[in-house]
């Protein structure tokens, strides 16, 4: 099992503030609950841009934003623009962990996932491990849902969700404002419902 790994964040924890309370622990802006946070609550030791080969769509219903989540098909067509956080391998545990709504030290094996490329460890959503690639010598891993943007109901995403994710992206400092807002209008289920206009203007509001 490597020591380190890259958590390549495609939603919200593309924000390094958003990021920090799955790691230190805490009530997120806006959120109805605390995040228990990890064992070892030191920042990534390096954020860097990624792009991957698939799509982000949103789908299913979130209990705080009020509208879609953003999720990951690796199997579809296009380029999905991510942050990669250096962490430990304890650390991405304990945040999948998080996100699967499972305490602090029960997060999944990830041996499956460095394996194979794809482990599903249950149904619902963020309980499928992706290791798309390397970088710069360590293994790149994310969570997604079991299904593909292709079996699931699309559902738009509320504004201020877009907005932690257009903002996270442009905290990468790799993309400029017009392709940020025009590559999240453009997802499944957030295209025919935002425009990049529209989502420049979350930005100012």
């Amino acid at each position: 099992m490597p020591e380190l790994v890259w958590y390549a964040a495609y939603g919200s924890n593309t924000r390094l503030g958003r990021l920090l309370h799955y790691l230190e622990g805490g009530r997120p802006a806006g959120a109805a609950l605390d995040c228990p946070g990890c064992r070892d609550p030191r920042p990534p030791r390096r954020s860097v841009p990624v792009e991957l080969r698939g799509a982000l769509y949103f789908a299913t219903e979130s209990a705080l934003w009020t509208g879609g989540r953003a999720f990951y098909d690796p199997g579809a067509r296009g380029r999905v623009y991510a942050r990669a956080h250096l962490l430990t391998a304890e650390q991405f545990r304990d945040i999948a962990a998080q996100e699967m709504y499972r305490p602090p030290g029960t997060g999944p094996d990830l041996a499956p996932a460095l394996r194979h490329g794809r482990a599903r460890l249950g149904p619902g959503r963020y309980e499928t491990l992706v290791c798309p690639g390397v970088l710069d010598g360590f293994p790149v891993l994310t969570f997604t849902a079991p299904w593909s943007s292709r079996d699931v109901p699309l559902n738009a995403p509320a504004g201020g969700y877009l907005r932690q994710l257009a903002e996270g992206l442009l905290e990468a400092a790799a993309w400029d404002e017009d392709a940020v807002t025009a590559y999240l209008a453009g997802c499944p289920g957030a295209a025919g419902r935002w425009t990049p206009r529209q989502v420049a203007e979350l930005l100012t509001g």
